[in-house]
Parts: C-alpha cells; sequence; structure tokens
C-alpha cells in the first residue's frame, strides 16, 4: 500500500519522506515551536503530498496542553460581539491556535462549560464584554491558564486587557457636539456596573459637567432599551448612546415620540453593520474589532509562553464616523 493510500497518515511517514527526524515534523507544526526554515519547508511539502494532519486528541494526551483557545461571550446576538469574533478567529489561526466558542448567556451553564474547556486542555481563554463575572476568569487563571479580557476590567495576576479608547471616543462625540452648537446632552447607557457605560460616563461627566442635563441607564441595554429611555430624554438637543443598539432604539423612539418637528440629534459607539443602514445612518464612534482582536490574541500568545508577566493593559484607537444622525 502507497503512503498516500493510508488512512491516517502518521508524523512518522512526513518526517521518513521530508527525510527529517520525527521531533522536526512535530516542533513544525507546534505554534511558536523552534524550527530551521528550510527543514520547515520541507515537511510542509511533505506533509501536503501525504494529506498529513495534526492528531490533535494524541499531542494534548502527550504534552497536556492543545493548541484550543476558549473564547467566552455572552450574546451571540449582539451585533458588536458578533463582528469582533471574526477577527478574533483569524489572528489566532495566524498563530496556529483554534477556537472554541462558550455561550456565557445562560448562568446554570457556567459550570458545565468550564469543564468543558478544561477538559480540551486549552492553552488560554479569551473573554469579552459582557461575558460572564470575572470569578469565571479566576477559575482559569488558578489553572495557570491565561486569560485576556476585551473590553473588560479587572486587576488579576496572569490576566491581561484591551480595551477600546472610550476617553478618545467620548473626547471626539463631545468635540463635535461644540462644533454643531449643542449645549443640551442627554445619554443612555447600560447598567452602570457595565465595564463600556461605566467609563463612558465618567468621560463624559469629565469632559461636559454641567452640559449633561439628563442621564438614562437601562439593566440589559439594547434596542428596546434606547427606544424607552429616549422618549423620556426627546427635549435634550442630542443624545449620546453608550452602544449603537440603544443609539437604534433611540432613533425609532423618538420618531413615535415626535411626529412633527426636529428631533434631537443622536451619537453612537460601535459602528455596527446596522449603523448604516437607510433607516438610521447613524453618526457613531467606531471601535477597531480588528485592533482589539489583534492586540488581544497577541497578549495571549505572549502569556502562553510566560505566565508569569506582569498584567498588562492596552487601549485600541477609536474614530468619529458621521453620518446622518447628527
Amino acid at each position: 500500500m502507497s503512503e498516500k493510500g493510508k488512512n491516517w497518515v502518521k508524523a512518522e511517514d512526513v518526517a521518513r519522506l521530508a527525510g527529517v527526524s520525527r521531533s522536526a515534523v512535530s516542533r513544525t507544526f507546534t505554534p511558536g515551536a523552534s524550527v530551521a526554515e528550510k527543514t520547515r519547508a520541507k515537511v510542509l511539502q511533505a506533509a501536503e503530498q501525504l494529506g498529513y494532519q495534526v492528531n490533535i486528541i494524541a499531542r494534548t494526551m502527550n504534552t497536556g496542553s492543545s493548541n484550543f483557545i476558549g473564547i467566552v461571550t455572552a450574546g451571540f446576538d449582539n451585533p458588536f460581539r458578533s463582528k469582533l469574533l471574526a477577527p478574533l478567529v483569524h489572528h489566532l489561526a495566524l498563530h496556529g491556535f483554534m477556537p472554541l466558542l462558550m455561550n456565557a448567556d445562560d448562568p446554570e451553564q457556567l459550570a458545565p462549560s468550564l469543564k468543558q474547556l478544561l477538559s480540551y486542555h486549552v492553552a488560554g481563554v479569551i473573554i469579552t464584554s459582557g461575558a460572564p463575572p470575572l470569578s469565571l476568569a479566576e477559575e482559569y487563571l488558578e489553572r495557570k491558564i491565561p486569560v485576556t479580557l476585551i473590553n473588560r476590567h479587572a486587576e488579576l495576576p496572569g490576566c491581561d486587557r484591551v480595551a477600546s479608547d472610550n476617553a478618545q471616543g467620548v473626547a471626539l462625540m463631545l468635540n463635535y457636539c461644540r462644533q454643531q452648537g449643542w449645549q443640551r446632552i442627554g445619554f443612555i447607557g447600560e447598567d452602570p456596573s457595565h465595564f463600556s457605560t461605566n467609563e463612558r460616563f465618567a468621560a463624559l461627566n469629565a469632559g461636559a459637567g454641567e452640559r449633561v442635563v439628563s442621564s438614562r441607564f437601562i439593566a440589559g441595554g439594547g434596542y428596546a432599551a434606547g427606544r424607552q429611555a429616549a422618549q423620556e430624554l426627546c427635549d435634550c438637543q442630542v443624545l449620546l448612546c453608550a452602544t449603537d443598539m440603544l443609539a437604534l432604539g433611540a432613533m425609532d423612539g423618538l420618531r413615535v415620540k415626535i411626529a412633527e418637528g426636529k428631533m434631537p440629534a443622536v451619537i453612537g459607539f460601535d459602528d455596527i453593520p446596522q449603523a448604516s443602514w437607510d433607516p438610521y445612518h447613524l453618526t457613531t464612534i467606531q471601535q477597531d474589532t480588528d485592533g482589539l482582536a489583534a492586540q488581544a490574541v497577541d497578549l495571549l500568545v505572549t502569556r502562553i509562553a510566560q505566565f508569569n508577566l506582569p498584567s498588562r493593559h492596552r487601549a485600541v484607537p477609536v474614530k468619529l464616523i458621521i453620518r446622518n444622525s447628527a
């Protein structure tokens, strides 16, 4: 039987065809491992010729770790988190890692999901905004599994953070308001305990002071919350919203409340795909999802290599996208 005719091609088969050692094949397919470029090329050519695929299960049993990365998020239906997933998967793949998605929406499933990720011997975990309590991160860190938080806050040894520059985003909002001559500012946010809402509202108070005439915080946020809050703030000149979904709801709520006359301007934060849809054309602060993903994966990969690094934080710049809502 030919090499190619085997049901399962082994690393030894690749090594024999490439004329290298078994360990050279292993290093070629191990993220971050050292191997000469000439050797790597020979191994990859032989692997392609034979149709070789790494046996992840066998590697996990042998090494005690895998190339799986857990991505823990809540609300797969949230447009911003959905927009973030694609670049996260892309940047993990560039480093040779595979994602395992965990939906943290259901509190009763947290413990079983935690055990499920641990059973795969994940090399690291990324926890996004809106995900479960940080006690979950502590569970992983106790097992020396690196954790990176996106748009979350925690001071935990072995844990890194990356977040959009919320202060910069609010400064861009306020500068635009000054240019337009708007003095009466309203704010709509999620629960104040939410990291992004808290940072954005704090920056707004620091930068606008008495011009913030009214604010509403609604647990859970989302479209319906924005629609409800806007009808109570229609006497403002501009509504600054902590998320785009709040802003889209606010725009529709204002249309219902104000059948005729001038509606307040509305500015969001995120730049989700729906922000550019015809009914909205929302002016918003754009979060750089590719930048967030790249920084998060870089922090995680370097901590996988050296777990005891000091905790690190990186801020990712944002920019103002001007459309028709403001």
